[in-house]
Parts: C-alpha cells; structure tokens; sequence
C-alpha cells in the first residue's frame, strides 16, 4: 500500500515514511492511496477476539509488506500490556443501550495512549531497519504530550521537544509531562494557544533543510498511524454490540479531529460503525463549517474542557480531500482551509457523514453532576460534555456510545468543585512535582534554539 499526500505535490511514499516523517513534505497529511475494506468472514471471526487480534486485523492492511505479522503482533502485545484494565477498553452501560468507552486506562490515563503506545515502537523498530534517527516534534493540548513521551520513552534513536500553551492544560496534565521528561525527551510551554503550538510544529515540519538536518518527525494526529491505531477501538467496541450488522452510534469529543475522523475510518474498512457525532466546546469552529459551509476558525477561549480549545483542526483536512477536495481540478484543500466556500456537494457529504453539536460550559458541568447524582459514575468534563450532546440524540433501538478520553483524575479540580468529589485513582501512578512556569515566545526562531540545544545533547 502506497500513501498520497491531501496537497498533492509530495510522491507516493511507504509505511514506514509515514510513520517516520508524520507530515508530507509538500505541507500535506498522507492518506492511504485506496482504503482497505475487511471482508465479511473477518469481521465475523473478530466478533469473538480479543483486543491484540482487533487491532492486527485492522493495522496489517496499512502496514502490508514492511513489517512482519509476528513482529507487528508482538509490538500490539507490549504495547497494549501497559493498560492496566483487562479488556483495555471496556464498555460501560450509563443507561439503557447508553454506553461509556473507556479508553483512559492507558499508562498516560488518556486515549492518546491507544496509538502512541504502538506509534513509539513502529518508529523505533523502522529507525532501526533504517539506520536512521529522528528529532519528534510535538504540540499538546494537554495529553498527547504525556503520551508520546511515555510512547517514545527507551527509543535511543529518538529526541523529542513536545509544546504546550502556558496555562492551557491542567495541573495534572502538565505535572504528568514534566515528569516523563528526560535528558533526551523535552517539554516546553508556548506563550499562546494550542493553535500556536500547532502552527509552529507545521512551519518547523515545513521547512525541507530544517527537516534533513535533523530527522524531523510528527506524532500528533497528522501521522497517519495514529488514525489506524484509534480505528481499532471503534472496531472492537462497534462489534461487540451490533447485532446483525446493526450499527453503532458514536459521540466523540472533538479537538483537533483526528479522534472523529478514526471512526469514519473504522465504518469505511466495514466496522459496523453507524453516526459519528462531533461534540465540541465554544471553540466551535468545526460545528461552523458544517452549518456555513466556511471554516472561519476565530481566537481559541479557554474552557473547562481545555484538551478541545482548538480552532484550526488538522484533521479537518484529511477530511475535505475525502470529499473532494483537491480530486481532479476540485477545489484545492488549501484554499478551503483559508475560508474558502465549501462547494454543495461537499457541504451534503460532510451532513451525511457526521454530525455536529456545540455544547456551553455550564452545560458540561451540568451532565457531570446528573451522570454523578443518578448513576455514580464520574466523567472528566471532557466526556460529560460529549455524553450531553449525545443526550440530544434519539438513536432509537440503535447503541450509542461515548468516548471517555481522558481519566477524571486529570481534571480533579473542575470534577470536585462540581460534584463535591475528588476522583480516586489507584496506587502512586504519577508524582505531582511542582508545575514548571518557563516557556518561549510563539515564534520559530525561539522553538528553533531548543531543537539546536536539545540536539547538541
């Protein structure tokens, strides 16, 4: 299977560039050329599998002739052995055919764990095939950082620098990174937003020279492989709950989109993945384009759901080029990224694919103190904001299910002053040192000086 670059400027490139590399050289997002479709037997026999043997199913067609099947499947097992409940993802029925996915139990207790525990590993085993190093350049929102530097953690061919916006992600969160930091594996805050981490990742990941000279890589969701590693836990749990090929409803807490977008890829592969609800907090630029049909992003507001205040969605661009963008003299990807009109039948294929909901601040906390007072159950803001806007959809007979992304125990503050109780995590995972308050100007020179200072050790 060969990649293609969203831009269309960049040759077809392999597996293992898209892992190494994350970002197309023409300023792209690799897609697979043709997207695999699982025949009918297979999803059948994986009705009954465990985890490991979802996530092979679903990773060997993108990965096909680069990498062994007992070596990919031994890279699935370690990486899934950090997750500390048994079936990895378990489903948890809130109310009748309402379902929380939890998908915190990861080591970094964040769904980013789900693809970089498997992300660190390809990159460090396609490094070492090459003879290549690799300098990682991250930006975060809150967990992504954690978890690539727990994913990257042990790869001597790898350095990393991981961004963050100064006052932007918990304390728990930012206590977490600093924590796994190391003499090889940064992190730093960026006087501004996540969109300002993001738009310094891309400008550095754009520069040709700056790229060769010093193996630059991505990990956020540009990198195609974190899409096939988050399709997998659609697969398993859509599959353990359809009956006779009935689909399953998802709502997702959406950021940067790359989490939504997994799922429509888990429905294309065959995965009885039915609608996908993009739930979003007042940085709602993605609920705007869909009613507009313009993405307008404005200035990012902080919120009590800090992992989502994003307004420039880089996935949004994998999926303008599935609806047509740049196909055939289509409108360019670049230009409806600027604010460009999406033209009619993109607008109709974006309404049929996903749908879309803003959810307000008191609303979220709202959802967390009745899920609480009538359940027990206790949601990071994050979830109770998608579990409110699922709230809203009557999915009849159908299943739905909403995404936990993140363990409450990381928003602790917001989780005990709304419903008087702090959330219990068990055994002495994560030391909280002192939160690190130095940080650099949103400016390349600045983000250059540390990628020169961290290579030099």
């Amino acid at each position: 299977m060969d990649y293609i670059s969203t831009r269309g400027a960049a040759l077809p490139a392999t597996f293992p560039q898209v892992i190494l590399d994350g970002l197309a050289p023409d300023g792209g997002l690799y897609v697979p050329r043709v997207l695999p479709r699982l025949e009918l037997a297979t999803l059948n026999r994986l009705r009954g599998a465990d985890f490991v043997e979802t996530a092979l199913a679903v990773l060997t067609p993108f990965a096909a002739g680069t990498i062994a099947a007992d070596r990919l499947r031994a890279i699935l097992r370690g990486a899934y052995a950090w997750f500390s409940h048994p079936a990895v993802a378990p489903l948890v029925e809130v109310a009748p055919r309402r379902w929380v996915l939890e998908l915190f139990h990861g080591p970094t207790l964040a769904f980013k764990d789900h693809a970089m525990q498997i992300l660190g590993p390809l990159m460090g085993h396609f490094l070492a095939e090459t003879d290549r190093r690799a300098f990682v350049l991250c930006a975060t929102s809150g967990d992504t950082g954690g978890a690539a530097l727990a994913g990257l953690e042990g790869l001597d061919r790898v350095r990393a620098l991981v961004l963050y916006p100064q006052g932007g992600v918990s304390a728990f969160q930012e206590a977490q990174m600093h924590a796994l930091a190391g003499p090889t594996r940064h992190v730093v805050a960026v006087e501004g937003s996540f969109d300002d981490c993001q738009r310094l990742v891309k400008q550095a990941l754009g520069d040709a020279s700056l790229r060769e000279r010093y193996g630059l890589a991505a990990v956020n969701s540009v990198n195609w492989g974190r899409i096939a590693a988050q399709a997998v836990y659609y697969a398993h749990a859509s599959l353990r709950l359809s009956r006779a090929g009935e689909p399953v409803d998802f709502a997702v807490p959406t950021g940067n989109f790359g989490n939504a977008y997994s799922g429509l890829i888990a429905r294309r592969m065959g995965f009885p993945v039915g609608r996908v609800l993009v739930a979003t907090n007042d940085n709602d630029a993605l609920v705007r384009v869909a009613e507009e049909g313009v993405l307008s992003p404005g200035g990012v507001l902080r919120t009590n759901t800090p992992a989502m205040d994003i307004q420039l969605a880089s996935n949004f661009e994998r999926m303008l080029f599935d609806l047509g963008a740049n196909h055939d003299g289509a409108a360019p990807v670049a230009g409806l990224l600027g604010g460009a009109p999406l033209p009619e039948k993109m607008r109709r294929g974006l309404r049929d694919s996903l749908s879309f909901a803003r959810v307000s601040q008191p609303a979220t906390l709202a959802r967390m103190k009745t899920l609480f007072d009538q359940t027990g159950y206790i949601a990071d803001p994050h979830t109770a904001l998608a579990l409110e806007a699922a709230a809203g959809i009557d999915a009849g007979k159908r299943h739905l299910v909403t995404l936990a992304t993140a363990h409450p125990a990381k928003f602790a503050v917001t989780v005990k002053l709304n419903i008087g109780l702090s959330p219990h995590l068990t055994g002495d995972r994560w030391p909280a040192p002192a939160t690190h308050t130095a940080s650099i100007a949103a400016t390349s020179a600045a983000v250059l000086a540390k990628i020169g200072a961290i290579s030099d050790t």
